[in-house]
């Protein structure tokens, strides 16, 4: 048997192969992270493993994000036995054979080849092109999500320096009813210079009959009375910061779209299950992947969180039993 560790990284990868007698063949490969590389590391596994087929290769790597998923799906195509390593684990093994702190590329790459001799995981299979799609595209989704809550904070902290009496005066400074009022009227005093029919159907238009006349005398006097700094710069700022926050949740909202399609097409029991809806089963299809790589739910709760409910046990069991 031939054992082939490969430490990832982004633009090279170093490979340690040994054999099950633990003769160690090289132990210093370096390749770089190009079609030229893998088809270098293909060529010495081959000349490694002589007339032998490739179920006598067993290789293995950390998983380290995007940049291995290039080379595993390459070794995958050419009909490779390969397993994904957790990084704890390996750091475990390299820690429990070795009292000194040496951790460099090399000794990582016979780390991991080393430790394939007793691994017994399943080997890696590509999921499925949905899937995939659904990853990429939640993940995408969760970074949109993190960059729209910084910008408003941003419109909070603008808030507190220009209006500060007004969060308390309306259900919340990012409903949509806010930010149309502060577009058009970004300072106090631009509030209290407005006509009162004007900023009447404005208020009103913009909360779909909400806001009447009555608050927008109210606006006017408590803008009349604001301790706010009203200059030009902080006010582009707050107009120019609700901007892009409308821009990136119309961006959001056209990628929901799209994983409603992709969760639509995979036709999941998933969305047959009281309070899980598009994007939730996108999010939980992605991350879970095959749901038959886990042994039972309690593995399947422990990859979620140790700290699932209950209620989200019973959506595994339901989503368990769905797929036989």
């Amino acid at each position: 048997m031939i054992f082939v560790g490969i430490d990832v990284a982004k633009s090279k990868h170093d490979c340690c192969i040994i054999d099950s007698d633990g003769v160690i063949h090289t132990d210093s490969l370096r390749i770089t992270n190009s079609k030229k590389g893998f088809d270098s590391l293909y060529s010495s596994i081959l000349s490694i493993l002589g007339s032998r087929n490739l179920e006598h290769v067993k290789i293995g790597l950390e998983s380290t994000g995007h940049y291995s998923t290039n080379i595993t799906n390459y070794l995958f195509s050419k009909g490779f036995q390969v397993h994904i390593l957790n990084p704890l684990a390996t750091n475990l093994f390299r820690k429990a054979g070795t009292l000194r702190k040496t951790k460099t590329d090399k000794t990582d790459a016979k780390v991991i080849a080393t430790m394939l001799f007793t691994d017994d995981s399943k080997s890696y299979s590509p999921v499925s092109y949905q899937i995939s799609e659904l990853k990429s595209l939640t993940r995408h989704r969760y970074r949109m999500i993190g960059y729209r809550s910084k910008l408003k904070l941003s419109v909070t902290r603008l808030i507190d320096i220009i209006f500060p009496e007004l969060p308390d005066c309306v259900w919340s400074i990012h409903q949509n009813s806010s930010y149309s009022l502060l577009l058009e009227l970004p300072t106090p005093k631009d509030i209290c210079d407005c006509h009162l029919t004007k900023l009447t159907n404005l208020i009103n238009k913009a909360s779909h009959g909400k806001y009447d006349k009555d608050k927008a005398v109210f606006l006017k006097e408590l803008a009349r009375n604001s301790i706010g700094t009203s200059n030009r710069s902080t006010a582009f700022e707050l107009q120019q910061t609700i901007r892009l926050i409308q821009s990136v949740q119309a961006e959001i909202n056209v990628l929901d779209k799209q994983i409603k399609l992709i969760v639509m097409e995979i036709n999941s029991p998933l969305l047959t299950i009281p309070g899980i809806g598009y994007t939730l089963a996108a999010i939980m299809l992605a991350e879970i992947g095959d749901i038959t790589h886990f042994f039972n739910t309690s593995k399947a709760s422990c990859f979620c969180g140790y700290g699932a409910c209950h209620l989200s046990i019973r959506k595994l069991q339901f989503y368990q039993n769905a797929y036989g």
